[in-house]
């Protein structure tokens, strides 16, 4: 799961990466140009090696080893049971990072695959298995090339997971509809797409909208030689319904987690401020007929 810690206008959802083949060390510019499919799969995979490692140390805590959170409002998937029965599942995560949320499908009685990018952060999934005595089969893939035979999985899901990242989500959709058997469900959890229009800062400063919502040129972090470091997408709220429709979904439910009365931290530029007058994040409910 990903967030944003920039102080870009049009801000990336994590911090700034310097990569660690750049001798001048001077810092990425950040940019708004459009990306292809490999230069944005490369830069994910190598963003995500290179920082894995900051990342589950910085939100490590609020994720848990195995807890199923949905977003940084806190919307924990044993209360609100958007993938319905999970037990006796086979389920798939896509862009699962360390795997904390199937950790928890796998303590509920589901037989969950988590399926990541870097093999950086599935790294982690297996340290957080030697130290709980658990076993989260993993995978390495790209979402939108899933390694699985046609209709393996009973769910699917991603929370925060490769679809901010991927120029071809409708791709990604066409994948999971593949993997999943008739009658199941795709949940994903994603930012709301109206947070694009606003600065990323948990204060004052990013409550007035600065950029047009409309435009979904990607947010691109580049090295002094023009390669891109990190990519991350938008589409409108209607361009993602879409995605969903077109691959052949049925959209059950769209769901905007509130701001809890009890939640006081911030967690880049998700805020008890912004979060109060602004949503988040967008759960999307997709079943598969």
């Amino acid at each position: 799961m990903n967030r944003p810690t920039s102080h870009d206008p049009h801000a990336s959802l994590v911090a700034r990466y310097v990569d660690p083949e750049d001798a001048d060390g001077v810092d990425d510019d950040a940019v708004r140009r459009r990306v292809g499919l490999v230069e944005s799969v490369r830069a994910g995979r190598r963003w995500w090696d290179a920082n894995a490692d900051e990342y589950q140390v910085e939100h490590g805590d609020f994720l848990g080893d195995a807890r199923f959170t949905w977003c940084p409002e806190g919307l924990d998937e044993d209360r609100v049971k958007l993938l319905g029965p999970v037990e006796g599942r086979t389920v798939l995560e896509v862009g699962a990072g360390a795997a904390q949320c199937s950790r928890r499908l796998l303590a509920r009685g589901a037989f969950p695959i988590a399926l990541d990018l870097s093999l950086r952060q599935l790294q982690h999934s297996r340290r957080l298995d030697a130290e709980h005595g658990t076993r989260v089969p993993v995978v390495q893939a790209d979402a939108g090339r899933l390694p699985f035979a046609d209709a393996s999985f009973d769910l699917a899901f991603s929370a925060y997971g490769a679809l901010p990242f991927s120029p071809d989500g409708a791709g990604i959709m066409r994948e999971v509809f593949r993997v999943l058997r008739p009658g199941g469900r795709w949940v994903f959890s994603i930012t709301h797409p109206i947070r694009w229009a606003f600065p990323d800062e948990p204060g004052p400063e990013g409550l007035t909208a600065v950029a047009s919502y409309f435009d979904t040129t990607p947010y691109v972090e580049q090295d002094h030689t023009g390669r891109a470091t990190y990519v991350e997408q938008h589409r409108t709220l209607g361009e993602r319904v879409r995605e969903v429709v077109g691959a052949g979904f049925r959209l059950l439910d769209i769901v905007e987690p509130e701001w809890p009365d009890d939640l006081e931290s911030t967690w880049g530029g998700w805020s008890p401020l912004r979060g109060r007058l602004l949503p988040g994040t967008a759960i999307f409910v997709c079943a598969k007929d």
